[in-house]
């Protein structure tokens, strides 16, 4: 357990957590290297054309960076705004993280701004705000940005109410409500559980053609019915986009071990379409920019606070922000 000093009376702790600095700097981004092209909303309202994820390389990052050692002259007096991911730095399944209830007190009371990000579709921000209050965390639900939220975001942004189009989910109970919010059209999602196509002789899936965008996000109950009905729509539907919440590799549904997460429903689609997705949660700049314009917060006075090096980190370091890697989620020391 490492002790954080807030000022010279009170201490933040982190039980089991360790804090590392990433500098967002030329010499931090090269830690990352590219694996695997993705599209991604450079603004809210339009697309970069060549952006990567990148994964993690342990060498290059130990040579970067160093421990958080002065909490308050490097981080606290440079700092206006947090932003908290979520699955990892909060709490690990349903689990509160020990600590976290005094640390978002203690910052609160130096009046610091918070926010917490997280790439979890399965709710929307109301879910969420039900999800803190189950913990004890007094969050306003203003403070709360999913990747379910980021979807909608973009479709809005994107004017795709306009078109008059559908879209079809993979994806839990979060982004359809989300979508409801902005009076978007959609099918699939939780009312395709359990369904399977008809694969006898002669047998076809018949899709919507008027579906003009699929959105990917986390789906426990993820099936070949799901699947089926989004390559139809992306390979056979004129202009229909591909957009997934998230490329997560894995998540924490329980706080005994790392599960499967939305990269791999993601890599379905990719496999039996050949489209690369545009990623509206984290890295995608999206929801930054979303705070940054809405609030008229300054970029370079915001910490990001996470547990993964490919997403959180590379949020902060691609939309320049200060980051603070912590060692309770999927990122261990040993990495």
């Amino acid at each position: 357990s490492i002790s954080i000093c807030l000022d010279n009376l009170t201490k933040m702790k982190f039980s089991r957590t360790i804090f590392t600095t990433i500098v967002a700097s030329a010499s931090t981004a090269s830690a990352f290297s590219s694996r695997a092209a993705a599209r991604v909303v450079s603004r809210p309202a339009f697309i970069s054309s060549a952006a990567s994820t990148r994964t993690f390389k342990s060498t290059a990052l130990q040579a970067n960076v160093g421990r958080l050692t002065d909490p308050q002259a490097n981080l606290l007096d440079n700092i206006d705004v947090f932003i908290f991911d979520c699955d990892g730095v909060i709490w690990r399944g349903d689990s509160l993280i020990d600590g976290i209830s005094e640390t978002l007190a203690k910052l609160r009371a130096a009046g610091k701004k918070m926010f917490f990000v997280t790439n979890n579709s399965t709710k929307s921000r109301a879910g969420y705000k039900k999800k803190f209050d189950s913990l004890g965390l007094d969050i306003p639900a203003e403070e709360i940005f999913s990747s379910s939220f980021a979807a909608a975001a973009y479709l809005e942004q994107t004017k795709f109410k306009e078109t008059g189009k559908k879209v079809y989910i993979i994806g839990e109970i979060g982004i359809c409500e989300e979508l409801d919010l902005i009076d978007v059209p959609w099918i699939g999602g939780p009312d395709d559980n359990g369904k399977e196509p008809d694969m006898g002789p002669g047998g076809k899936l018949d899709h919507d053609k008027d579906v003009g965008a699929v959105i990917v996000g986390f789906d426990r109950n993820v099936n070949y019915y799901k699947i089926q009905s989004a390559q139809l729509c992306i390979n056979e539907n004129p202009g229909c986009e591909f957009i997934a919440t998230n490329l997560d590799a894995v998540t924490h549904l329980t706080d005994a071990q790392e599960w499967a997460g939305n990269g791999s429903m993601v890599g379905a689609i990719k496999g039996c379409t050949g489209q690369e997705p545009t990623v509206v949660g984290k890295p995608s700049p999206l929801m930054i920019d979303y705070l940054a314009d809405k609030l008229k917060l300054d970029k370079s006075r915001i910490c990001m606070v996470g547990d993964r090096l490919d997403t959180d980190i590379v949020f902060g370091t691609d939309n320049g922000l200060k980051t603070v890697l912590v060692l309770s989620g999927v990122t261990s020391e040993e990495k």
